[in-house]
């Protein structure tokens, strides 16, 4: 896993490379990944404004910050996302958020279609699902935890829906958007708080 773990961090980028690249692929009409579909370009457009917006408004609440600030060990918070996906869009600004409050955590992002061993370490069901944080000891590269592909409310809320409805369409990917926008980022540093307490 060691081995694995080490290849990703090598290539990985910090968020701001993620951010510039997103913000290139939006304007060239491309996208991330192996699935270039139109429907997938939109969806990265989408994903750069969302991002672009939340970057601007999103705030650290005061318990997280004050937890963060006294980490005494470092940690790589390593990322797998893609361009397209739309949880990514709204967790990776709150993540990187987070790291900006202690010089503790190194974030770094990697693309899941290019680090398939890492991404089957991490699956969610049997599901390659992100985005997935992986929580690692700097020092030790010991695994601390993982978090993702979505906050638990988040995750529930998908539940129900596919239940009742028997698909995820359209409908859903709004509900979950606004669920987000409500939420504001807090149950996402809670529950990443927690992996680290």
């Amino acid at each position: 896993m060691n081995s694995i773990l080490n290849n990703s961090i090598a290539k990985s980028k910090t968020y701001q490379e993620y951010r510039n690249l997103i913000a290139k692929f939006a304007q060239e009409g491309k996208t991330s990944g192996k699935n270039s579909s139109p429907e997938y370009i939109n969806y990265t457009k989408l994903n750069e404004s969302r991002m672009h917006r939340l970057d601007k408004t999103l705030e650290v609440v005061e318990e997280v910050k004050s937890f963060l600030e006294k980490l005494s060990v470092d940690y790589f918070w390593l990322v797998l996302a893609e361009s397209w996906c739309g949880d990514a869009a709204q967790i990776l600004p709150v993540i990187n958020k987070m790291s900006e409050v202690s010089d503790k955590i190194d974030l770094r992002i990697v693309f899941r279609d290019e680090n398939e061993e890492l991404m089957n370490l991490f699956l969610t069901d049997g599901t390659k699902s992100i985005p997935k944080l992986i929580i690692i000891d700097k020092k030790t590269k010991t695994i601390i935890g993982d978090f993702g592909p979505r906050p638990k409310p988040a995750k529930q809320l998908i539940v129900d829906y596919k239940a009742a409805n028997g698909v995820v369409d359209e409908t859903a990917k709004i509900e979950l958007q606004k669920w987000y926008l409500a939420d504001k980022g807090i149950t996402i540093q809670r529950e990443i708080i927690a992996l680290l307490s």
